[in-house]
This record gives C-alpha cells, sequence and structure tokens, in this order.
C-alpha cells in the first residue's frame, strides 16, 4: 500500500488553535503531514521562520504523536504546488473556514491543478470552535497589546511574552 502523505501550506504566524484543528483532522486522512510554511521575502513576519517551526515542531509534533502520524515541518519560497510535489505530497489540505476561504481556494484549486494534475487539493472545514480565527487578526490583537490566549496553543503564549 502506499504511503499517503499530506501538504498542509500556510504562513503560521502565528501557530493558532485553527491550525492545529485542521493538523488535527488532516492527520485522520494521511500517514505522513508535511506542515509547509511559507517563507516569503517581501513580508515582514511577527515571528522569524525558526520560531515558526519550533512552535509547529511542539504542537504539531504532538498532535502527530498522538494520532500515530509522521509530521514532518519545512520551509519553502515559490509556488505552493512546487513545494509539494518536492516533498512526494499527493494532496494539499487547505482548511476552509467560511464562503470567502471557499472562492479563494477553488481558484488555486483550478491553477495548481494545472500546473500539478497529479495532486489533489483536500478541504478540511474548520471546526465550529475555532472557525472565527484568523492569523491576521490574532496578529493584529498581539500587536494591539489584546489577549490572544483564546486563540493560540500555550507554546505561542509563552513565546511572546519573552
Amino acid at each position: 500500500m502506499t504511503e499517503r502523505v499530506g501538504f498542509y501550506p500556510g504562513s503560521f504566524d502565528p501557530v493558532t488553535n485553527g491550525h492545529l484543528d485542521v493538523i488535527e483532522r488532516a492527520c485522520k486522512l494521511v500517514d505522513k503531514l508535511i506542515v509547509g510554511i511559507g517563507v516569503h521575502a517581501a513580508k515582514k513576519p511577527m515571528l522569524s521562520a525558526d520560531q515558526r517551526r519550533e512552535l509547529l515542531a511542539e504542537t504539531a509534533g504532538a498532535i502527530g504523536t498522538r494520532k500515530g502520524v509522521a509530521i514532518e515541518i519545512v520551509e519553502f519560497d515559490g509556488l505552493m504546488v512546487q513545494a509539494a510535489q518536492r516533498c512526494g505530497a499527493g494532496m494539499v489540505i487547505r482548511g476552509l473556514r467560511d464562503t470567502t476561504d471557499y472562492n479563494y481556494e477553488m481558484q488555486m484549486v483550478g491553477m495548481n491543478a494545472q500546473m500539478a494534475p497529479d495532486i489533489q487539493t483536500v478541504f478540511v472545514p474548520s471546526s465550529p470552535y475555532v472557525r472565527h480565527i484568523s492569523a491576521t487578526l490574532v496578529r493584529q490583537i498581539a500587536e494591539m497589546g489584546g489577549d490572544i490566549a483564546p486563540f493560540v496553543p500555550r507554546a505561542v503564549l509563552k513565546l511572546l511574552e519573552t
């Protein structure tokens, strides 16, 4: 039987409870999940790529161990679909919160399917208790001194407190 490898891309700046929800649900679909941290020179992230990698290794790694799924964390720049191909993934995992996400993601599916027809996109709907969480809003709340504890894992809070 062939190993099912999924690629879950994102900026993970910071890792949120929504991201972890998608990772946990994706673990039901794959034998190995590669979490791809998108690194773009033009963007000014709140956390460095190394910090995001460490946070994902701690939080996603624990989920993988609990679910019996190998989790690998990689960084990539350029096209996500090419990064998925380099990692040997047969599917790209994308979380959906609402119809806005769906409309955007459907455009991406079409473009990616032409560039990499061998890779399938699988949508994982967010659980109701995390559907409202977005890393963009979490960053804004953090930058304005608000409490992000309900939206992120403890490891993120610990890092930001230092």
